[in-house]
């Protein structure tokens, strides 16, 4: 299976960059490829400008798009790894979306109106969170931030979300709670495959 893993995170010393380190090494382990788009590192232009707009609609795609698009067409399964900001992903993730999930590659029109193009492609989201888990559910984030981004994004385009593991309270938990977040998510993987 290809698995392209779509990472923003700018700390290489964050938990995320943990996540991300032994979600590679566990799809490796299963003899899977594995591609790493680390948007920090590659300095990703978040901007869906005008002149994207532009070119997009002419079918004339930016090369920095096309690449990951090129890399999206690829992958059976794509991994979302990132940080919860204000309820959402960061800026530059989104900008990847906006960008890269473009009309006519991601969805687009067809005699049943407008459909998604990326059927058959699974996504697995892994979000920290700084705020407790039952915060999350008692205030409706959880449901909402699953609304926009599960439904919103990828299903919109077709896709299989096979889960959304979020990590709370990432900031205050032991080392020991880390370890176990890190340890669900490598079961819930060889259970996802088994």
């Amino acid at each position: 299976m290809n698995h392209l893993i779509i990472y923003a995170n700018h700390n290489d010393g964050s938990f995320n960059h943990a996540v991300l380190e032994n979600i590679t090494e566990k799809y490796l382990s299963l003899g899977h490829e594995v591609v790493v788009r680390n948007l920090y590192k590659l300095n990703w232009n978040p901007v869906l400008t005008t002149e994207d707009l532009k070119a997009l609609h002419q079918r004339e795609i930016p090369a920095d798009i096309a690449r990951e698009q090129e890399f999206v067409a690829w992958a059976d399964m794509l991994t979302v790894i990132y940080p919860v900001w204000w309820t959402s992903m960061p800026a530059i993730l989104k900008g990847y979306f906006d960008r890269v999930f473009s009309f006519g590659f991601a969805y687009g029109h067809t005699p049943n109106g407008i459909e998604g193009f990326l059927k058959g492609k699974k996504v697995l989201l892994l979000s920290s969170t700084g705020q407790p888990r039952d915060i999350y559910e008692q205030s409706g984030m959880y449901k909402a931030m699953n609304m926009t981004t599960d439904t919103g994004i990828f299903k919109f385009c077709a896709m299989d979300v096979i889960g959304h593991i979020y990590f709370p309270s990432i900031q205050t938990v032991s080392d020991k709670v880390r370890e176990e977040y890190i340890e669900s998510v490598k079961k819930f993987i060889d259970n996802y495959f088994l």
